[in-house]
């Protein structure tokens, strides 16, 4: 059997997998808070403790760049290694790659109820796939069509430069520029960037937060559901919260838009991580959109391009899929 996990700055799913039940039907999945753990070795040992199954290979997504087989994930303080984990779990064999790599290698096999449509469009087969996804930082991929199958593409363009595109988003990048040396987009579109958002929407004077929920924002180690909630009107509506998450969905729609530029995503561009499930309606009442295809004379060739929300544990399915064919390469198992 298959251990996979997508192993993120904040939570970490793992899950076991077999050859029978495919990719998209794991045997047993637990949810972990990584910062519980001093590293995916001391978690992963856990695991396989409580489900006791006869797990062989394991193939796990990171978020942060693999180079060798071996990543510092992005927003934690671990390094995982290949050869490292193999050996500390007993396994045959552990396979690393990035998060949004696992990502973008499910998208393919995605179906329609897994996802939410933004934008119709106009799909051109084989044409590239863009694919964006806030989480805990920002992640970013694309797919490019070989003749025969998509191949899917890591990319590290969330720490590329924030380009503001309204005066108030000008605003907003030398405000961040006192506290950081490089404002990069995932400053600005990312869970960590969203509490950067409401901060700076508080400083501008836009009005007084809610009686007591400034307070608990303060207090919490991690602001930002906080935030969205308050945003949403969960359960009361904050006007300042909803300012800043208006402002990143507007971040967020024309960062998707650069991405697919630069990659001629024809094919589509699709939002996965944890984030964009969490604010749909903020993405569905037409802001996305907007900033999206504001692109001056390549708008007409945006709003062609379809935009879909992916509900489902993408990462997962990417990590579990690609596991599986590399066993199925190395004549492990046969279906």
């Amino acid at each position: 059997m298959l251990l996979a996990g997508d192993i993120g700055g904040t939570k970490t799913d793992l899950a076991v997998f077999s050859p029978e039940a495919g990719p998209r039907a794991p045997l047993v999945s637990l949810e972990y808070q990584s910062a519980d753990y001093p590293s995916l070795a001391a978690m992963a040992r856990d695991f396989v403790a409580r489900v006791r199954l006869p797990i062989e290979w394991a193939c796990f997504d990171v978020a942060g760049p693999v180079i060798n087989g071996r990543a510092q994930v992005t927003n934690l303080s671990w390094v995982v290694d290949e050869a490292v984990l193999r050996d500390e779990l007993n396994l045959k064999s552990v396979t690393l790659l990035n998060d949004l790599e696992a990502v973008a290698r499910a998208v393919p096999t995605l179906q329609p109820g897994d996802l939410r449509t933004l934008n119709a469009g106009r799909p051109l087969p084989g044409g590239a796939i863009a694919v964006v996804a806030p989480g805990t930082g920002l992640g970013e991929a694309f797919l490019t069509w070989d003749g025969s199958r998509y191949i899917a593409h890591a990319s590290e363009g969330g720490h590329a430069d924030f380009a503001p595109t309204t005066p108030l988003q000008s605003r907003l990048l030398e405000y961040l520029r006192h506290r950081y040396d490089h404002v990069s987009v995932e400053r600005v579109c990312s869970g960590l960037g969203i509490p950067n958002l409401y901060h700076f929407i508080r400083d501008s004077g836009c009005g007084p937060e809610l009686t007591g929920l400034a307070e608990q924002i303060a207090a919490a180690p991690d602001p930002t559901p906080l935030i969205v909630d308050a945003a949403l009107g969960r359960p009361q509506r904050s006007e300042l919260c909803a300012a800043a998450l208006d402002l990143f969905v507007s971040i967020l729609g024309a960062e998707a838009g650069n991405l697919a530029l630069k990659v001629m995503a024809t094919g589509g561009t699709y939002l996965s991580g944890g984030i964009p499930k969490r604010v749909l309606p903020a993405l569905e009442n037409g802001r996305f959109m907007r900033a999206f295809v504001y692109k001056g004379r390549l708008s007409g060739l945006l709003a062609g391009v379809p935009v879909h929300v992916v509900v489902e544990q993408a990462a997962l399915i990417g990590a579990a899929s690609f596991g599986l064919e590399l066993a199925r390469q190395n004549g492990e198992w046969r279906t």
